[in-house]
């Protein structure tokens, strides 16, 4: 896949996707003072700027493991550059933690810091003055996720100010990666503990039996499942998660078996043409990019890794990967299917946005 475009788009989005203006500060004082509503706040650091972020990175580090021209030298700039504003920008804010969709953010920033640390210098993103920080924001990140509320089996509620239980399969692709190399990072077996035990009770309690497809959530408390079975980034986030906490030997123990059952489950809902449909089971409804490009970045991490092995893996990425890449207009990726607006909400609205450019960078 030709990269360059989308990367161009992806530092622009990097800078600008939900970052407010005047008017959207005096939207949100007039709905939190005058008419005393709840109305969450910015949120520097939410997860599609995560995953550009993240993608962006896994960019630079295939620029960087290629022949360095002086063009090649420039684009890495400019990407460091990129990055670096965007985490500066939130770590002068007093790095503000509102969900825990932001863990996702700090995959990049522990990227970043352990490069750094190897290099034992300035590696264009994190700089002698600036690593304290950097590691002062992963820590707090951390933190947010040791201390976040959690149900009677110790899983994390995906909105704890909600107080109704609900777990969501989000949250094992948003906070569990993160968490998982936080641990590896500075040897806190805690954090890659509570990590996996995210996976492992969703594996208990948010499946379905007959497809091996994990439900959009559930609540221990009610005993009951919820959402629908097989919502296409539901999948991306389930194996996003799976493959993060799986680069030591603790994690993999826990969880290679599982992640090839949930892989070859989800590659039996391949499409002929290489997409995975918004719902997998809908095979004669929409494709979706988002869905499909996080899927198969999760199968190319795992055939990094050695989890996955064969020709049916290598075929279903290239397929995905091909599939995606039909869908690139003008350094975006369309057939995208819009945010989710909550349980059994999945709005058949299709276009480009950050959650299909972020992860077709992975690719």
């Amino acid at each position: 896949m030709e990269k360059d475009v989308l990367r161009e788009t992806a530092c622009q989005e990097l800078l600008t996707y939900g970052v407010w203006d005047w008017k959207d500060r005096m939207k949100y004082l007039i709905r939190k003072y005058l008419l005393r509503r709840k109305t969450a706040p910015e949120d520097p650091v939410f997860w599609p700027t995560g995953l550009l972020a993240a993608g962006l990175w896994r960019c630079r580090q295939e620029m960087a493991e290629g022949e360095i021209t002086d063009v090649v030298r420039a684009d890495i700039g400019l990407t460091d550059w990129v990055i670096e504003v965007y985490y500066e920008r939130w770590i002068d804010k007093g790095c503000p933690i509102l969900w825990l969709d932001d863990l996702l953010a700090g995959e990049t920033i522990l990227d970043a810091y352990e490069e750094y640390c190897k290099r034992g210098g300035n590696n264009g993103i994190v700089r002698a003055q600036t690593v304290e920080e950097y590691r002062q924001a992963a820590e707090k990140l951390a933190r947010f996720g040791l201390e976040y509320p959690t149900d009677e089996t110790g899983s994390f509620p995906y909105r704890a100010n909600q107080d109704n239980g609900l777990v969501f399969v989000d949250s094992i692709g948003l906070a569990c990666p993160f968490l998982y190399r936080y641990g590896e990072l500075f040897d806190r077996q805690d954090t890659m503990e509570l990590a996996v035990k995210q996976i492992v009770n969703y594996l208990a309690y948010g499946m379905d039996v007959s497809t091996g497809l994990p439900y959009h959530g559930y609540s221990v408390a009610e005993d009951c499942k919820y959402g629908i079975i097989g919502w296409g980034r539901a999948v991306g986030w389930l194996l996003r998660g799976m493959t993060g906490c799986m680069g030591t030997e603790y994690g993999r123990e826990r969880l290679e078996d599982s992640y090839i059952k949930a892989a070859d489950a989800a590659l039996g809902f391949q499409r002929k043409d290489g997409y995975f449909s918004w719902q997998l089971q809908a095979l004669e409804g929409p494709a979706d990019t988002s869905a499909t490009g996080m899927i198969c970045a999760s199968l190319r991490q795992g055939l990094a890794l050695g989890i996955l092995q064969g020709e049916k893996y290598e075929q279903a990425l290239q397929a995905g990967r091909s599939a995606v890449e039909k869908a690139v207009r003008n350094g975006r990726v369309y057939q995208c299917s819009g945010e989710c607006e909550g349980l059994g909400q999945y709005p058949q609205r299709y276009g480009a946005y950050p959650w299909a450019l972020g992860t077709a960078l992975m690719l």
